[in-house]
């Protein structure tokens, strides 16, 4: 018996991107103290009053089937929420909850790809973007930008790659790179999206984590907002990553036809939750806000460890939860300098090269743990990768 090529084939045909974190979480459970800078997951979790709120709604009763787009209360909250931030009239017809962004990113690929198409993505690219496009029978199709651009894809590159393609997936502020897209950057981005009639897939969950410049969502661009699907997500905004509570907003006619598939595959959110985050919502930015705070006070922390040596440089950290640091300096790839970390220091983060070919040579570092660790961790890596250089 065979397994479909479809399932079989979601990595390519080579590692998933997560070895280092794996081994971590094994050495963690063998019980070795490992500093885990690895995944994007606060330590400071889940806000107790959203807990109440979660615990009150099951409580009353929201229990049984919600509705799959999404209760109706929720998708105004998102809608007034979407308008507010980018100046697009915004309505709850324009929104499908969804359970998580991961799911949004599904829902959204097979909304405008069928079987063979090409969805082009940037690389470096969060660790799952390539599977994604597998699972729904498209083709991936990296374009790939420069640590001496600070990762920041060129207009030119994206010219090059559209030809024939259906769809562009890309992520501001960025995961892995800690990289905030310009507005001449996206301004690029949208002119080769109208050229080559191409649906814009704009993953935005870190759009509170903004510590330099503006989050602009490309969907606000002239010509973009009925070729443009925004992902959103409650897990870093709030903290609620187990909540599994996202969202996709795009035009009416789209949003009709991810209900569909929703109805065939997650059949909606659990009531609970969503009420849960409707009560988020409602706290305003100030939660967020309070929420975001840690990692602006490490990154800024950070800066200094940084500036204080001369083997690894840092990419530009404009927002969340990431440093992307080049250790090229040392000789050794993403992949064997965060082995050697973990196996000398037990600090685990991860290798570039799980987020792609563009970012061979680098490292990526979550800023989730405690003030006081985090710096001693990232002073003791400055100090391995000085002893690599020499």
């Amino acid at each position: 018996m065979e397994l479909s090529r479809r399932i079989s084939t979601l990595t390519g045909g080579g590692s998933d991107g997560w070895d280092v974190f794996n081994r971590a979480r094994a050495m963690v459970s063998a019980g070795e103290p490992v500093v885990e800078l690895t995944i994007g997951e606060h330590d400071i979790r889940t806000d107790p009053t959203i807990l109440a709120a979660m615990d009150a709604a099951a409580r009353a009763g929201h229990t049984g089937y919600a509705a799959i787009p999404g209760v109706r209360a929720l998708r105004e909250r998102v809608a007034a929420r979407v308008s507010e931030r980018t100046g697009v009239p915004t309505g709850p017809e324009n929104v499908m909850v969804t359970p998580g962004g991961q799911a949004a990113l599904f829902a959204a690929h097979h909304a405008v790809c069928d079987e063979g198409d090409v969805a082009l993505y940037i690389d470096p690219y969060y660790a799952t973007y390539p599977g994604t496009i597998r699972s729904v029978g498209a083709v991936p199709r990296a374009v790939q930008t420069r640590s001496r651009d600070a990762f920041q894809p060129r207009a030119e590159d994206l010219d090059k790659a559209a030809e024939g393609a259906r769809c562009l997936l890309i992520n501001s502020p960025n995961n892995p790179t800690g990289v905030v897209y310009a507005r001449e950057t996206l301004e690029g981005v949208a002119r080769v999206c109208r050229d080559h009639d191409l649906w814009l897939i704009s993953d935005e969950v870190y759009d509170t984590q903004v510590w330099e410049g503006e989050h602009l969502s490309p969907r606000a661009l002239p010509g973009m907002a009925d070729r443009t699907l925004v992902i959103g997500s409650m897990s870093k905004s709030h903290a609620m990553t187990g909540s599994r509570l996202g969202w996709v907003v795009g035009p009416e006619e789209v949003v009709d036809h991810m209900i569909t598939l929703a109805l065939n595959t997650t059949y909606g959110v659990p009531g609970f939750i969503q009420q849960a985050g409707i009560f988020a919502l409602d706290q305003g930015t100030a939660l967020e806000e309070k929420i975001a705070a840690p990692f602006r006070r490490r990154r800024d922390l950070a800066q200094e460890v940084l500036a204080a040596q001369n083997t690894v440089v840092p990419i530009p950290s404009q927002g969340a939860m990431y440093l992307m640091l080049d250790i090229r300096a040392t000789g050794m790839s993403g992949d064997a300098f965060a082995n050697a970390l973990l196996d000398t220091h037990k600090i685990a983060v991860m290798p570039g090269e799980s987020f792609g070919q563009a970012a061979a040579g680098h490292i990526r570092v979550a800023m989730t743990v405690g003030d006081e660790a985090f710096l001693q961790a990232l002073e003791t890596l400055c100090s391995f990768a000085a002893e690599q250089a020499q």
